[in-house]
């Protein structure tokens, strides 16, 4: 429990949270063009249905609410893993609120529903 517990307060900044991903293998980092997540050392990009959205973290700003950020925590089809940023609410780029929206719409309708007995 405790070791839960110091995650919990470790996870509290988006540069600590960032660091725990890198240390879980999320090493990659990512960005939108057109309509595409790629990686921002190469050229490889993806499709919305070829990614997954593994995880992700909001961070409020301590004196101004409206500055809030978005971290996620992303992998590829090809086992690709890493993150991406973005501010949250109204500062919020448009490309990458659309993505991700998009990734979140295929992860619901691929989740298999559990059959009840």
């Amino acid at each position: 429990m405790e070791n839960i517990e110091n995650e919990k307060i470790e996870m509290k900044t988006m540069s600590a949270c960032m660091n725990k991903l890198q240390a879980d293998g999320f090493v990659s980092n990512f960005m939108i063009k057109v309509d595409k997540l790629c990686v921002v050392d190469t050229d490889k990009c993806y499709r919305p249905e070829a990614v997954k959205i593994v995880n992700f973290y909001r961070f409020e700003g301590e004196t101004d609410p409206s500055d809030s950020s978005i971290l996620y925590a992303m992998e590829t089809v090809d086992g690709l893993k890493g993150i991406i940023a973005d501010a949250y609410g109204v500062y919020a780029d448009r490309e990458i609120s659309k993505f991700m929206k998009e990734v979140e719409e295929i992860m619901k309708s691929t989740i298999p529903s559990k059959v009840q007995a």
